[in-house]
């Protein structure tokens, strides 16, 4: 088995038994991503379109690291505290993808997330 552990200090550091991203072969698997400042270590609290942009700059910190962009994404999931707040989280989302080139996605609503935060998305992507 070839796993590789990616880390950065451009994305949180983890704050469990997991880790930033795993590299198998040609594939990149992120862990989820919440609005966590990688800088300061503190959550983001402030609007769901400062939030998702606080995530998705996490998820790029991981992308850069292994010389890809997100047009290399082919999957993403995004975990909502409330899906009244779509709208406006791929509002945000939508401005880091080509939409022709999009991932494919889901989104979900759940009860919870880790430090109470409203939205968490991860990504499957190729290393070229």
């Amino acid at each position: 088995m070839n796993k590789k552990i990616i880390t950065t200090t451009n994305a949180p550091a983890p704050i469990g038994p997991y880790n930033q991203a795993v590299l198998t072969g040609n594939m990149l698997y992120t862990s989820g991503q919440i609005a966590i400042d990688p800088k300061t270590g503190e959550l983001i609290e402030g609007s769901i379109e400062e939030e998702t942009k606080q995530v998705m700059e996490n998820i790029k910190g991981i992308l850069d690291e292994v010389g890809i962009t997100f047009e290399n994404v082919i999957k993403t999931s995004i975990f909502l505290s409330d899906m009244n707040q779509f709208a406006k989280v791929n509002a945000i989302y939508g401005t880091y993808f080509n939409e022709v080139t999009a991932p494919a996605r889901e989104t979900v609503e759940v009860a919870n997330l880790p430090k109470f935060v409203n939205v968490e998305i991860s990504v499957i992507a190729i290393v070229e």
